[in-house]
């Protein structure tokens, strides 16, 4: 190939000399990437295989076959007494909110100086009510 430059430009030869050098080295890289990740492709890599131990793949033996079971089932009675204490929540916080409703109706119905005994009781009634509520609430069964 021959390349004619202006001989009043020097620089012009060395430039395109080094353009088409840039351009094969760009090239030359491609081709090797390619054929690289084709070769890689191709290749299943070989020292890369995973070996686990016999104890690893051997099921549990009787006693860690017992003590799995004896782990579920205490899952599930905790489980069952957690859904037990949140329905008697649930129904005490209920009758807790009828007898407020129900004492304000007749703390409304006497006068600001007297109040009867049955009102009295009732408050006395809400507030143990109140408390056992409070203590379900911090009660959880298997928290650990």
């Amino acid at each position: 190939m021959l390349i004619r430059t202006n001989p009043h430009r020097p620089n012009e030869l060395r430039s395109t000399r080094l353009k088409l050098l840039r351009a094969t080295v760009c090239l030359v890289s491609l081709a090797t990437l390619a054929t690289t990740y084709e070769y890689s492709q191709q290749q299943p890599e070989t020292g890369t295989k995973s070996v686990l131990l016999p104890a690893v793949n051997r099921p549990p033996d009787a006693n860690a076959q017992m003590a799995m079971h004896d782990q579920q089932s205490k899952k599930q009675s905790f489980d069952a007494a957690n859904a037990e204490r949140k329905r008697q929540l649930n129904e005490d916080s209920a009758r807790l909110l009828k007898m407020a409703a129900d004492l304000k109706i007749e703390v409304d119905k006497t006068s600001k100086d007297t109040l009867s005994l049955a009102v009295i009781r009732k408050a006395d009634e809400i507030e143990r009510l109140a408390r056992s509520v409070k203590e379900k609430m911090k009660l959880t069964v298997g928290s650990n």
